[in-house]
């Protein structure tokens, strides 16, 4: 860990910066104060209610938080309050949950170019609320209330269309950019500061059992589309092009595309989850 530092970054996108990432902690109450900030600063009376509801009207990010999975999740079967409550239960037991949701939405705001400030993806965005429906699932899956968790699991499928096995392991500053169409099965890793657009699959190549699906190292770009399979693994820094097929390991470092996923071009130093580069080196080979 690095030194605390403050949380959030200017509010006009010209000066957005892009490296170096946060990597250290974020403080919850600085980045709590910048969101309220933002929410205060909309007029449209349309959109009045809704900032009340979702950011206005809450003491604190936890706060919040629990309440817009409790809203979002929420239905016959399990009502809005009930799941609220049991969510802020969750984050009484693990407060790493919501430092690791804090820290993913400082990953979002630094990454995303579509993104101006924290109210749009803490309000807006589902593969931001597909990661911390999944986060609280992850708790309730080890600490023996499974069906509960796949109930949770279930509900992100059905709204915002991305299913993460509650069993899966991920770690902070995970973006999933626009979120259609992920799928992460159950024994699934993702390690710190990896960023997958939309159609991603890290699944299993068929009916084995145990450890069958994809471990993706940190700094890890995986394109649009990509499908990932197999208990293989994802190197540190490597970048996977969008429509790709991965069937084998991926050194770390390097760029995969195609169908079966080649090496092209040369090793890379850099971290592409951070930078959202997902431009190709030359490639010498037809498909």
């Amino acid at each position: 860990m690095s030194e605390k530092q403050p949380a959030g970054t200017s509010m006009d996108t010209r000066t957005r910066p892009v490296m170096p990432p946060t990597l250290g902690y974020v403080d919850p109450i600085a980045l709590w104060q910048e969101i309220v900030n933002g929410a205060c600063g909309c007029n449209d009376p349309l959109v009045k209610g809704l900032l009340a509801t979702g950011i206005r009207n809450h003491a604190s990010f936890r706060c919040a938080l629990a309440a817009l999975i409790g809203r979002k999740l929420g239905d016959r079967s399990v009502a809005d309050d009930a799941l609220a409550e049991l969510v802020s239960e969750v984050f009484d037991a693990d407060p790493d949950i919501v430092s690791a949701a804090a820290a993913d939405l400082v990953a979002i705001r630094e990454r995303d170019p579509a993104t101006a400030n924290y109210v749009t993806p803490f309000l807006f965005f589902k593969g931001y609320h597909a990661v911390q429906s999944y986060r609280v699932a992850h708790w309730l899956w080890h600490n023996n209330r499974c069906y509960l968790a796949l109930h949770l699991q279930s509900r992100c499928s059905e709204l915002f269309a991305v299913d993460i096995h509650p069993a899966a392991r991920l770690g902070r500053r995970i973006l999933l950019d626009h979120g259609t169409g992920i799928v992460i099965g159950e024994t699934s890793v993702l390690e710190d500061d990896v960023s997958l657009l939309q159609g991603v699959t890290l699944g299993g190549t068929g009916k084995n059992v145990g450890d069958r699906h994809p471990k993706v190292r940190r700094g890890v770009l995986i394109g649009a589309g990509a499908k990932i399979l197999g208990n293989i693994e994802i190197g540190e820094g490597a970048k996977v092009g969008a429509g790709s097929i991965v069937l084998e390991s991926v050194p770390a470092y390097t760029t995969v595309v195609g169908n079966p996923a080649r090496i092209v071009g040369t090793r890379h130093s850099s971290l592409p989850a951070f930078t959202m580069d997902q431009m190709l080196p030359p490639i010498d080979y037809i498909i």
